[in-house]
């Protein structure tokens, strides 16, 4: 694994042959969420994840950001890296990121996965998830983190893992708000529902059943409205199934791209 810091971000490259899968990461987390996921990816296969601006080892560039600046910063590794298409997988922001990715720049991506991705959401959705980017702009990560846990987890995942609400609480308490905020906002105001038809790249959109943030019928929506594709909801998984399924999460996504 050979990590660099190229553009906005902090890249993590494993060295394989054929089509790379690159992989983008979510608001407050950063490359590290794939690390369950990582092991049962096709082996021989490039394998690159990074830092989103403002996350984990990434630089913090000043905001306002937009979808644009995510987007940019994506084609400036894949340019740096010599990469002229991949397989690319995307877990909630990264998603989004991906979603805009593949319409914009459908040359830049061979096979497309969003996973807990946001698209269409509903006026009562738009209403929650605006008040929740208020609550984070006013309190900051760590005050609204407290009710996080209940909204990525289910209880059955926290009874088994105890450590994950501390665990939790303190990512978020050491991640810059302003930072934060910045990306929670691109999460919050950014729906490409309108632009879906344009995504030629054949699609998996995954998401857990008990995804409260981007429950199933986005995922269902996301696969209908591409040229091809398809939805794979997991059962008994909220919004964080990178952590509470990466096996199965691995699954689908091999199936999907080789």
């Amino acid at each position: 694994m050979r990590p660099e810091v190229r553009h906005n971000v902090h890249v993590r490259q494993v060295l394989g042959e054929g089509v790379p899968i690159v992989l983008i990461h979510g608001v407050s987390s950063s490359a590290d969420v794939w690390a369950g996921v990582l092991p049962a990816l096709p082996p021989d296969r490039p394998i690159v994840s990074y830092d989103l601006r403002g996350h984990g080892r990434s630089p913090h560039p000043p905001p306002p950001w937009s979808i644009d600046d995510f987007v940019a910063d994506h084609l400036a590794i894949l340019d740096a890296l010599g990469i002229k298409a991949a397989d690319t997988v995307g877990f909630s922001l990264g998603g989004l990121i991906a979603q805009a990715i593949a319409i914009e720049h459908p040359e830049r991506v061979r096979r497309l996965v969003v996973a807990g991705s946001i698209a269409g959401r509903t006026e009562e959705e738009k209403e929650r998830v605006l008040a929740r980017l208020d609550r984070i702009e006013r309190l900051g990560p760590y005050e609204v983190a407290k009710e996080s846990v209940e909204r990525w987890f289910t209880p059955e995942y926290v009874a088994a893992h105890p450590g994950v609400h501390d665990q939790v609480l303190s990512r978020m308490k050491e991640l810059d708000p302003v930072s934060y905020a910045a990306a929670y906002r691109v999460l919050a105001t950014t729906d490409l529902a309108a632009e879906l038809h344009r995504i030629s790249a054949p699609t998996l959109a995954v998401t857990g059943s008990g995804d409260v943030g981007s429950p199933p019928h986005m995922s269902e929506r996301i696969a209908a409205t591409v040229q091809q594709g398809r939805s794979v909801i997991i059962d008994g998984a909220k919004h964080s199934v990178l952590q509470e399924a990466p096996e199965r999460i691995a699954e689908v996504i091999y199936e999907h791209i080789n």
